[in-house]
């Protein structure tokens, strides 16, 4: 059997060999330096990057938010606007439509757009006052449209302006003008109507005195009921529409009172009516203006006996008042006055008689109040009314 001989590594092999591993260990001490020198600056770019995007996502969460509160401002402002604001989006639905939009026309996000605002998007119209029924009351809109472009998502924005307050309130003011110049010319119509009025009026009388045989008296009579009824009815329209200063002047209104019957006369006669007139103010002195005071006292007459179709009695008292006062009493027999009523009778305009202008006792009222008096109503439907009259003795300080 051969034997096997084991050469050992010469000492040049060995040095070959070091220097080789040293040189590897070098460049790989090398290479690991530069690893982690690499590394070293990969982290601080990551570091870099990550505070920049910290620094991008603040920003961003900034602007987000900033976006938010700018959002919650416009729907405020929104939510405010006296007008409505309505969004369509290029198919016809509403996208927008805030409080008011709402309040207007009961229009809501995501309902379809009304066929009346469709045709001003396909007429194109703009700055329309739209007239429609909206909760069963007819209302007035005034419509602005306008349009985005395809290219911004071809919306529809409306803007609706509640135009029915000014509208009624125009209508109002037409109906004043018209009733200003209805009041001008019946002023104007009265004014000249009393003046011959008042002749008729005296030669009624003086046919009265003429002696005339009993037929002859009785047309007599008829022409003075209708004359002093025709001049109550102009004079409430002069001093209603006119309001003339009062000539003040002491005046006796028992003398005045006491007079009545005889003034009531015809027109009592012709209603079957019976007036009884009693009073302790004979001699009392109170400031009036002694035309304006007969018409208060006329107008009531004339309003009683209206109430009294079928006759009856129409009494006047009259007294001193605990307070020192004067207080006149107007009662009637006649078929009273309607609880509901009551509280209007006063009212320029209201009446329950066809025909009549409704001013008779507005005008009582606005005379009574000027002579720094009183009145007031008492009535029961059916049994008749009573007016009360208070007036200052003359002299007393207002």
């Amino acid at each position: 059997m051969a034997a096997t001989i084991m050469h050992s590594p010469s000492r040049e092999t060995l040095a070959i060999e070091e220097r080789a591993l040293a040189r590897a260990f070098a460049s790989f001490t090398e290479a690991a330096g530069s690893l982690e020198r690499s590394y070293g600056h990969l982290q601080k770019e990551v570091a870099r990057l990550r505070r920049e995007l910290e620094a991008s996502n603040l920003e961003l969460s900034r602007s987000l938010e900033s976006n938010r509160q700018m959002h919650v401002r416009l729907h405020r402002i929104l939510e405010a606007l006296p007008c409505g604001v309505l969004v369509s989006d290029s198919n016809g639905r509403i996208s927008i439509a805030n409080a008011e939009t709402q309040r207007q026309t009961g229009l809501t996000p995501e309902m379809p757009l009304p066929e009346w605002l469709k045709q001003l998007v396909q007429d194109g119209a703009n700055g329309l006052e739209i007239e429609r029924v909206h909760a069963e009351e007819i209302a007035w809109t005034s419509v602005r449209l306008a349009r985005l472009s395809d290219e911004a998502g071809g919306s529809s924005i409306f803007i609706l302006q509640d135009i029915t307050a000014a509208k009624k309130l125009q209508e109002e003011q037409d109906r004043l003008r018209h009733r200003q110049a209805l009041v001008e010319l019946s002023a104007t119509l009265a004014h000249e109507i009393r003046n011959p009025l008042g002749s008729l009026e005296l030669f009624a009388g003086l046919l009265a005195d003429a002696g005339l045989d009993s037929t002859a008296s009785g047309w007599v009579e008829h022409l003075q009921v209708g004359l002093r009824t025709l001049a109550a009815t102009v004079n409430n329209v002069l001093q209603y529409h006119s309001q003339p200063q009062l000539a003040m002047a002491p005046i006796d209104i028992g003398s005045m009172l006491s007079s009545l019957s005889t003034f009531l006369g015809p027109l009592a006669q012709q209603s079957k009516i019976c007036v009884k007139v009693g009073h302790q103010l004979a001699g009392v002195d109170i400031s009036a203006d002694r035309h304006r005071l007969q018409q208060v006292f006329f107008n009531l007459a004339l309003n009683a006996f209206r109430f009294m179709p079928h006759g009856g009695v129409f009494e006047i008292v009259g007294g001193i008042t605990p307070q020192g006062g004067v207080r006149v009493e107007l009662r009637d027999s006649g078929e009273g006055i309607a609880s509901e009523n009551i509280s209007r009778i006063f009212t320029p305009g209201f009446t329950t008689r066809p025909g009549s202008p409704g001013l008779g006792l507005a005008v009582c009222k606005t005379i009574i109040e000027q002579h720094r008096g009183t009145i007031d109503v008492q009535s029961k439907a059916g049994q008749g009314t009573t007016f009360t009259l208070e007036f200052p003795l003359a002299g007393d300080n207002p």
